[in-house]
C-alpha cells in the first residue's frame, strides 16, 4: 500500500490549463501576434508553450519580458473569475486523506497559487504545498519530487505522483516514484509510455491505493 500521494496541481487538482493558454494567447494578441493553438499544444512538453511561437516570428525579448508580465496579470484575472474546479476532486482527496498523507507539487507560482487557494478546500488535505519557488531546477528535473519525498522522509517506493504532462512524468520518473497520469484534453496527445498507471479522474485513485 502507498502511504504517500504527490500531486501536480494544474490540470490535477484544479482546471487551468485552458486559462493560463487564453492567458498567453491575450497578451500576445495585444502586440499583434496570432497563436497557433496547435503548435502551442505540441511545444508545451518542451516548456516552450507561450512564447515560442513570438520568437520565431521575431517578436524581440524586450517585449516577450513586457508581455509575460501582462500574460501573468491576464492569468490572475482569470483564476480570480473563472470556474476552474474539477468536479469530484475534493470528495476524493477527503477520502484519500483517512489512507494516505498527501502534498502538492507544483511549477505554479506561489502569488498564483495563493489567488486559487483562497476560497477553495483543497489545500486543508496536504501536509505540505511545493510551489516553484520552493525548489531551483523545475520539472522535467526530478528535484520537486525529490525535495517532497526528503520532506516526508519518505522511499520512493512508497509513494505515487499524480500527474497531467509529460514533463510532470519524467520529473516522477527521474526521481524514482510511479506516476499515475489523469486525463487533461491540452496534455491527452503527450507521451505517457513511462506511467505506471493512466486515469480518467483521481476517483480512480482510490482503487490503486486501496
Amino acid at each position: 500500500m502507498r502511504k504517500y500521494v504527490l500531486f501536480d496541481h494544474d490540470g490535477v487538482l484544479v482546471d487551468t490549463e485552458l486559462w493560463y493558454y487564453r492567458a498567453g494567447e491575450r497578451a500576445l494578441a495585444d502586440i499583434g501576434f496570432t497563436q497557433d493553438k496547435g503548435r502551442y499544444l505540441r511545444d508545451m512538453p518542451q516548456g516552450l508553450a507561450t512564447w515560442a511561437q513570438a520568437r520565431a516570428a521575431g517578436v524581440d525579448e524586450r517585449t516577450i519580458d513586457r508581455q509575460r508580465a501582462v500574460r501573468d496579470g491576464y492569468y490572475q484575472e482569470y483564476l480570480r473569475t473563472e470556474a476552474i474546479e474539477i468536479e469530484g476532486v475534493v470528495d476524493t482527496l477527503a477520502e484519500l486523506s483517512t489512507h494516505v498523507r498527501m502534498a502538492i507539487v507544483t511549477t505554479a507560482k506561489g502569488a498564483d497559487f495563493d489567488i486559487i487557494h483562497e476560497k477553495r478546500q483543497i489545500r486543508r488535505f496536504m501536509e505540505f504545498v511545493l510551489v516553484r519557488e520552493d525548489y531551483t531546477l523545475a520539472k522535467p528535473h526530478p528535484e520537486p519530487y525529490l525535495t517532497a519525498l526528503e520532506r516526508f522522509g519518505a522511499g520512493a517506493a512508497e509513494a505515487l505522483v499524480v500527474e497531467d504532462s509529460a514533463r510532470g512524468l519524467r520529473s516522477a520518473v527521474a526521481a524514482g516514484v510511479d506516476c499515475a497520469i489523469v486525463h487533461n484534453d491540452f496534455t491527452r496527445a503527450q507521451d505517457f509510455s513511462a506511467a505506471r498507471y493512466r486515469i480518467d479522474s483521481l476517483i480512480e485513485l482510490l482503487d490503486i491505493i486501496l
